[in-house]
């Protein structure tokens, strides 16, 4: 089942929109993934996003809002504003910052208490698999203990390594939507 079958179930027909919540620990990746996949842009250089960013994709008829929002840890309090009315939520994770995986688990396991949450999808992307020392898609899903944390506070998980540079196993996760 992909992640659009997953995410119009919660979606009653009459409401044809989605929101698509994207987070990440600072210079995990998601920015460069955002920037080069859905707004066609080289990145040669990217910056930090202070406060969102938003992009709209209408796949298969349905307009799905992917919201960026700044990962700086000044900015996680205010995390808390985008999560009304969000079906999805998109946690990046830096593969090859070892140090900072438990921190990772805990602020996701943070974020899947919330009520507003409760029973968002959940797509872990897994990223900077293109540089050595990565740690594994399953090696990652055991770090951050996710069958334990999304058994309790999410609907169905999807992990996947990728490299947002490369783009490669980009599409797999994105198959659904449209060329960018």
């Amino acid at each position: 089942m992909g992640l659009l079958t997953i995410l119009k179930k919660k979606v009653m027909q009459k409401e044809r929109e989605l929101q698509l919540l994207m987070l990440d620990l600072d210079n995990a990746g998601k920015a460069t993934v955002l920037k080069k996949k859905f707004n066609g842009e080289t990145i040669n250089t990217i910056s930090l996003t202070l406060g969102f960013n938003i992009k709209t994709l209408e796949p298969q008829g349905f307009k799905l809002n992917l919201w960026d929002v700044g990962s700086q840890k000044s900015q996680h309090p205010y995390w808390w504003n985008y999560f009304e009315s969000t079906a999805g939520l998109t946690w990046v994770v830096d593969s090859t910052h070892l140090q900072r995986m438990q921190g990772c688990q805990r602020e996701l396991q943070s974020l899947l208490m919330e009520e507003c949450l409760a029973g968002a999808t959940l797509l872990t992307f897994v990223n900077k698999q293109d540089l050595s020392g990565a740690l594994s898609s399953n090696i990652t899903h055991e770090a951050l203990e996710l069958d334990s944390i999304c058994s309790h506070h999410c609907a169905p998980l999807c992990i996947q390594g990728y490299s947002s540079v490369t783009e490669e196993n980009l599409l797999p996760n994105f198959d659904w939507l449209p060329p960018g």
